[in-house]
């Protein structure tokens, strides 16, 4: 008899281990969250977690009207792409849509997705796009309007310890075991990937927007976690049966852009964005039009918002083209 899928890859994991030794943190990640999100329904209420677009339409709307802004100060450019990384479900990219079309921008959606179920999933929420493996087939031929929504947090970490050797995982013990202790992690497919994106937008014009949680400043010590249906739990166990993320570096991300030529705006809290973007506007206009859900609408407000929810530990980066309008909500 076949074994389930996810012990499949813990034994392709381990069986890598018995012919080459212990692999890098990096690798382990890599192989578990390739299967996991090519195989699990993984956001929502059935899922492992809750992304910020299932928690109210307010936050793609807000992403759409800044896109929009943007556009609309850039001189209304013709030739123009939504692009989104790691869109989840859709929901992003469909409220965001429906947002830039009202202020009369109407671009093409192209999806970064390399999971087939999850492409599935979008093209319910947005027929019309094209999807992508990677970002080199986006089109070169118009600005490029970027969104990254807790995409770079499931990009594979390396992990350091305190001289400088890389931290590796072993099978010891019945179990998966990392050896050492973590002082330091970086990201290289994240700051590769920022650097790719920094000079499309030097060469085409756009911007991104980039949403995720982690830290401002570099920092030390471990992040890597694992969620499973919306708890916490260990990442050393169910590789590919379990959502595996680290904090995001911004301040990487931010000098790797610069690096490429692009200007960088914050990062800033998420709250503190979605503030200065109206968020009570937009929740004050939906509960005068749907009483009966002024409680939602106000729960979904917080939760996004609030220091103790996502209000703090998320933050909200931009990059633009050089002589592209400085975008809003990063005063």
């Amino acid at each position: 008899m076949k074994p389930p899928a996810d012990q499949d890859v813990a034994g392709r994991i381990r069986q890598r281990i018995e012919v080459q030794g212990p692999i890098a943190v990096a690798e382990y990640m890599a192989m578990a969250n390739a299967h996991y999100y090519a195989h699990h329904d993984v956001i929502g209420v059935a899922g492992d977690f809750t992304t910020a677009p299932e928690i109210s339409q307010m936050f793609g709307e807000l992403i759409g009207i800044w896109l929009a802004d943007l556009w609309v100060r850039a001189g209304r450019p013709a030739r123009v792409h939504y692009v989104e990384l790691g869109p989840g479900r859709g929901t992003l990219a469909r409220d965001a849509l429906r947002a830039m079309a009202g202020a009369g921008l109407c671009p093409q959606a192209e999806l970064v997705e390399t999971s087939a179920r999850m492409r599935s999933r979008q093209a319910e929420a947005v027929p019309d796009a094209r999807w992508h493996d990677q970002l080199a087939t986006l089109p070169d031929d118009g600005p490029l309007l970027v969104v990254a929504n807790e995409f770079f947090d499931a990009l594979p970490v390396r992990q350091f310890d305190s001289s400088g050797r890389e931290l590796r995982v072993t099978w010891e013990g019945g179990r998966f075991v990392r050896e050492g202790v973590v002082h330091q992690e970086s990201s290289p497919e994240s700051l590769d990937i920022v650097r790719v994106l920094a000079q499309r937008l030097v060469a085409q014009g756009g911007a991104a927007l980039i949403v995720d949680y982690g830290h401002s400043r570099p920092g030390t010590g471990d992040t890597l976690q694992a969620v499973s249906r919306h708890v916490y739990a260990d990442p050393w166990q169910e590789p590919g049966g379990r959502d595996l993320t680290a904090h995001v570096d911004f301040h990487a991300l931010a000098t790797a852009a610069r690096s490429a030529g692009a200007i960088v705006h914050g990062p800033v809290p998420q709250g503190a964005w979605l503030e200065a973007m109206g968020i009570r506007v937009r929740a004050a206009a939906l509960a005068k039009a749907s009483q009966e859900r002024a409680e939602e609408i106000a729960a979904a407000r917080g939760r996004l918002t609030d220091a103790d929810q996502m209000g703090r530990l998320f933050k909200v980066l931009a990059l633009t083209a050089p002589g592209w309008p400085d975008p809003a909500g990063f005063r």
